[in-house]
This record gives C-alpha cells, sequence and structure tokens, in this order.
C-alpha cells in the first residue's frame, strides 16, 4: 500500500515538473523531480502518465521529443483554434521579427542588424538574450549572434542550421515566384 503511495506522489511530482516548466524537461531534470532517484522508475512513472495523457485529454499530450526530452504540450492541431484564448505572447511583434531575420540570416554581426531593423534593435537583443533565444561572440568591436539550443527546442525547430536556412530559403522562393506570377497575372489583365 506504501509503494503505491509514493509511486502517486513521484507521479504528481512529475505531472506538476512538465505541466509548470513551459519547456521540454531532460530525464536528468524528470528524475530529480520525481525524487525516485532512478532512470528505470522515472521512465516507468512517465510511460504511465503518458498514457494516461492519452486516455483522459484530447488536447493535451506528453510526448519524447527526438532528443530525449519530455513536454507536456497541446496537440498542434489544436493550436490554431486557442489562438483567440490564449494569453500575451511571449515576445512582442518586433522582437520577433528580429529573432526570425537572426535566424535566418545567422551567423549576423550588430551593425547588420541595426541597419535592417533599426536602432530598436538593441532592446529586442537585450530581450533575446534574457530569454535564452540568441547567444553573441566579440569579434572585435562587434558582436555576432546565433540562435540557441533553445530557441530550437521552444519554437519546434529541429536540425542544424544550414538545414534550416536551406529550408527556409525555399519557402522564401516558393513565396517570391508565387508573388511574380500573380504579377504577372494581374499585369496581363490592365
Amino acid at each position: 500500500m506504501a509503494k503505491i503511495e509514493a509511486n502517486d506522489e513521484s507521479i504528481a511530482k512529475l505531472e506538476a515538473a512538465l505541466y509548470s516548466a513551459g519547456r521540454p524537461l531532460k530525464i536528468e531534470e524528470l528524475i530529480r523531480a520525481s525524487g525516485t532517484e532512478s532512470r528505470t522508475k522515472t521512465f516507468e512513472l512517465l510511460n504511465d502518465i503518458m498514457k494516461k495523457t492519452k486516455s483522459v485529454f484530447k488536447a493535451l499530450e506528453v510526448v519524447t521529443l527526438p532528443d530525449g526530452s519530455y513536454v507536456f504540450q497541446l496537440k498542434p492541431e489544436y493550436s490554431s483554434t486557442i489562438k483567440k484564448y490564449a494569453s500575451k505572447p511571449i515576445l512582442p511583434n518586433a522582437t520577433l521579427k528580429t529573432l526570425s531575420y537572426i535566424a535566418y540570416m545567422q551567423p549576423i554581426s550588430s551593425k547588420q542588424l541595426v541597419e535592417t531593423r533599426g536602432s530598436g534593435v538593441y532592446e529586442h537583443l537585450k530581450e533575446l538574450r534574457q530569454l535564452d533565444f540568441i547567444t553573441h561572440q566579440n569579434v572585435g568591436r562587434l558582436k555576432i549572434y546565433n540562435t540557441t539550443e533553445k530557441f530550437q527546442k521552444y519554437f519546434g525547430i529541429q536540425g542544424d542550421v544550414e538545414n534550416l536556412k536551406q529550408r527556409l530559403f525555399s519557402k522564401v522562393r516558393k513565396t517570391a515566384k508565387m508573388s511574380n506570377y500573380t504579377h504577372e497575372i494581374v499585369s496581363k489583365l490592365n
């Protein structure tokens, strides 16, 4: 009887950790959170939580990510449904645009960012560093910015920087082709 109660307490601790983290948690973090001090036991408890979540919730899930971390999240097919109910976004639009520009152009210098995004970029960079979405290296008097692993996990992006650039570039190219095609049609109609 005491063993069942100990499992319930460990499960409750794991649920609390997954729910409150708001980010993926590595197995080591979950072992500490559960209090089991056992990798095997923690995996068993996580599997129980995942099964229960699947049977009880329709829009929520606990999943294992490719890097082996676990996350409690909304199923992707429901994200558009809840947008109007979701709390304030983590980043203002201008800061999000700066972050996406860094992700696309990385590595990128602060000088290039200011030339493209304006002097307000300094405030964006400060906020993005505080959130640990970007990192920088000093090269002489310049700072060179890149996105972090936390950025990739938070936004659900997988792959190396070059692969991401290729995927983004192909999307931009398709959009540009469609825009040119639309422009040609409109000009022929006029």
